[in-house]
C-alpha cells in the first residue's frame, strides 16, 4: 500500500470514529446547545488541541520504539490486532467506539516520524472541524429556536447537564474499576 492510500484509509477510520456519538460529541453538542456557537466552537478547539497532544505523545513514543531493532513489526501487528478488537467490540456493544490508531500509520519509509504525525493530526483536526463544526452550527440553530421558549431552554440545560454528569460518573467509575 502506498502512502496516499494509507492516508485515505486513515481518514476513513478517523471519520468513522469522529462521526459516532461519543464523549467529544456530547461535550461539543452540550456546549453549543447551552452556550451557543461561541462555546460550541471553543469545545471543538479543545478536541482538536487534545488530538494534537495525542499525536505528539504517539510520535515521541513511536520514535523511541523504532530505535529498538525488530519493534516496528511488533508494534504494527499489535496495532492491527487492537483495531480489529475495537471493530469487534463496536459491533458487539452499543457503547461509543474509541480510536487510537496513529502508530499503525507511521512508517519509517515514509519520512520523519514528526512530519508523519503532523500529517495524521492534520487529517484528524480537519475531520473534527468539519464534523463537529457542523454539529455546532446545527445545535446553535436549535438553541435559537428554543430562545423564544424559556421553559424549553431550561429543560434543555437540565438534560445536557444531567447527561454530562452521567458521562463523567460512568468514565470515573470505569477508570476506577480498571485500577
Amino acid at each position: 500500500m502506498n502512502y496516499t492510500s494509507q492516508l485515505w484509509l486513515f481518514f476513513v477510520l478517523v471519520f468513522g470514529a469522529v462521526i459516532l456519538p461519543g464523549l467529544d460529541m456530547a461535550l461539543i453538542l452540550g456546549s453549543a446547545l447551552t452556550g451557543g456557537r461561541h462555546n460550541g466552537f471553543a469545545a471543538v478547539a479543545g478536541a482538536i488541541a487534545g488530538a494534537a497532544c495525542h499525536s505528539v505523545i504517539v510520535a515521541l513514543g513511536i520514535g523511541v520504539l523504532l530505535k529498538i531493532p525488530g519493534t516496528f513489526n511488533t508494534v504494527l501487528i499489535a496495532g492491527t490486532a487492537y483495531i480489529a478488537w475495537i471493530g469487534v467490540s463496536t459491533l458487539r456493544s452499543s457503547a461509543p467506539a474509541t480510536l487510537a490508531n496513529l502508530p499503525q500509520f507511521i512508517r519509517p519509509e515514509y519520512g520523519t516520524i514528526a512530519l508523519q504525525a503532523f500529517v495524521l493530526w492534520a487529517i484528524i483536526a480537519l475531520t473534527q472541524a468539519g464534523v463537529y463544526g457542523s454539529v455546532v452550527l446545527a445545535a446553535a440553530q436549535v438553541r435559537q429556536g428554543l430562545a423564544t421558549k424559556p421553559w424549553a431552554d431550561a429543560m434543555l440545560r437540565r438534560l445536557v447537564g444531567s447527561m454530562l454528569i452521567a458521562i463523567a460518573i460512568w468514565v470515573g467509575f470505569e477508570s476506577w474499576r480498571r485500577l
